[in-house]
């Protein structure tokens, strides 16, 4: 275990950092900053040069690999480290100097356990990529095939093993010394940030999300996930098919290659709609840098390290706050935060109502162009404070998305707006899982699933009450109060006749 007094040094040394790019000063002038927490970034402060405008993400990259991946979580939490530090975090592009080839070389064949011979006819020594968990460079299987070899970067592992400690002991602190910080959950936040880079650090999960999502995304034949290559690829090293597209933050080259822009723009946001709201499990690093445009103005996604999973019922939720925003339904939307719990109950809907029309109109009359999820999200994190709004992770992961998803649609697309594309997506999936036929259809499969049981439910009932003669009864459960009609059989007959009549029932109203 580690000592607190390491702890502290470790936190002055990346302070001083961060002072020296200017990203204190908001901890500082915060009036629900802590007093000891104001005071270690005095000191942290004292005697460096800080520059007149904060530099967030350069600060963040130089603590290291650890802190990109921890400013990468902070983008995601405005409430917590300000619109300002959030916005810019999200220029955290998570390059680094690559490792040496030797060393990556050295580590393939010890995760593989063989010559890299036996797997590849080539690897390109120059990366096309690195980053501060891993780096990628390009290879041919030995079956003629280019595919792109990922493989983990030495010791980062304890690395971030040892960031994480300090970060989970300062989130602790924190939530001791204020209501504010206990509201905000920044314990919390830390343990989202560990599970991100725990399924980072393991590629057979990041493997796995890849092959979920592309089975999960078949119905959007424009948005492509590369097939992973199994059998070379272990929890260090991810092999799989290489995408020969142009990136979508190369918009000269993607004009030159006659792409029509819109197109890919609209194709984005739909793919995305399609993983978060309709499918639940969604790409939760879609910058640029990870897209790539295909022929046919078709996308490709990489880098799977980073998913999002929200359950049916947050998604319903989520569509229904979405269409109340668009279409001006305060009131739903104030009384879906509540049906959810995001606000306690002893605050009043109306009032709430109230402060999300303060929020939406002064949007309403803005040109599509000026429309922006970002700056609505910016409005909603305002007004948290005021209703005691607990902090979701899950929301904020989504919420993080969209405004990525929203900068790169707009820089391939500067008129388009989110909310208009979003807008017939979302209609057409709350009638689906919200209209008549979706509530006929929940009660048939209910139903059904009453019918199937049934002989689950007779085995343990004659288990239980068997027929005169047989072998005594066990103890009554005591939370269950069984009146005994005669022979086993009986409850049986009973049991049917009851789950068909409902069915039938169900039938009727279908017809």
């Amino acid at each position: 275990m580690t000592a607190p007094i390491v702890h502290v040094w470790r936190l002055l040394r990346w302070g001083r950092i961060l002072a020296r790019h200017g990203a204190l000063r908001g901890i500082e002038r915060d009036p629900n900053t802590p007093a000891p927490v104001r005071r270690l970034a005095r000191v942290a402060r004292f005697g460096a040069r800080v520059p007149a405008v904060p530099r967030y993400a350069d600060a963040f990259q130089a603590i290291g690999p650890a802190a990109i991946k921890l400013g990468q979580t902070l983008a995601t939490r405005p409430d917590l480290v300000g619109d300002v530090a959030a916005h810019d975090l999200l220029r955290l592009q998570d390059a680094l100097p690559p490792v040496p080839y030797e060393t990556i070389h050295a580590a393939i064949e010890a995760s593989l356990g063989r010559p890299t011979s036996d797997f590849f006819t080539r690897i390109e020594q120059i990366p096309v990529g690195a980053a501060s968990i891993a780096q990628v460079h390009r290879a041919i299987t030995t079956d003629g095939r280019q595919v792109a070899v990922k493989v983990l970067r030495p010791g980062v592992e304890a690395d971030f093993t040892r960031a994480i400690a300090t970060y989970q002991w300062a989130a602790a602190q924190l939530e001791a010394m204020s209501v504010e910080a206990r509201r905000l959950r920044p314990r919390l936040t830390i343990e989202t940030f560990k599970r991100w880079t725990t399924r980072e650090l393991n590629f057979r999960r990041e493997a796995a999300s890849a092959s979920e999502l592309a089975e999960a995304m078949t119905a959007e034949p424009d948005f492509r996930v590369p097939a992973i290559d199994w059998q070379r690829s272990t929890a260090k090293v991810l092999t799989m098919e290489w995408i020969d597209g142009i990136k979508l933050s190369d918009r000269p080259a993607l004009v030159a290659a006659g792409y029509d822009l819109p197109k890919l723009a609209e194709t984005l946001i739909r793919a995305f709609l399609r993983q978060a709201i309709a499918e639940g499990f969604f790409h939760a690093d879609m910058h640029q840098g990870n897209l790539f445009a295909l022929p046919g103005n078709r996308i490709a996604a990489i880098d799977f390290g980073i998913m999002g999973r929200i359950d049916r019922r947050a998604r319903v939720w989520l569509a229904e706050i979405l269409y109340g925003l668009i279409t001006g339904n305060y009131k739903r939307v104030a009384e879906i935060h509540f049906e959810a719990g995001y606000v306690p109950s002893h605050h009043n809907v109306a009032e709430f109502a109230t402060a999300l029309r303060a929020v939406g109109e002064p949007m309403r009359g803005l040109p599509v162009k000026d429309m922006s999820i970002g700056m609505m999200l910016d409005g909603l994190f305002s007004i948290t404070r005021d209703f005691d709004m607990v902090t979701q992770p899950h929301l904020l992961l989504l919420q993080k998305t969209m405004v990525m998803v929203e900068g790169v649609a707009t820089a391939l697309d500067p008129d388009i707006n989110l909310w208009d594309s979003a807008a017939p997506f979302v209609r057409e999936w709350i009638r689906t899982e919200l209209g008549p036929e979706a509530a006929l259809a929940d009660r048939l499969i209910a139903d059904v699933r009453t019918l199937v049981g049934i002989p689950e439910l007779i085995r343990r009932i004659e288990a239980r009450y068997p027929a005169p003669g047989g072998e005594p009864p066990a103890p009554p459960l005591a939370e269950i109060e069984v009146i005994r009609i005669g022979g086993g059989w009986r409850y049986a007959v009973v049991a049917v006749l009851t789950a068909a009549a409902s069915v039938a029932a169900t039938l009727l109203v279908l017809r």
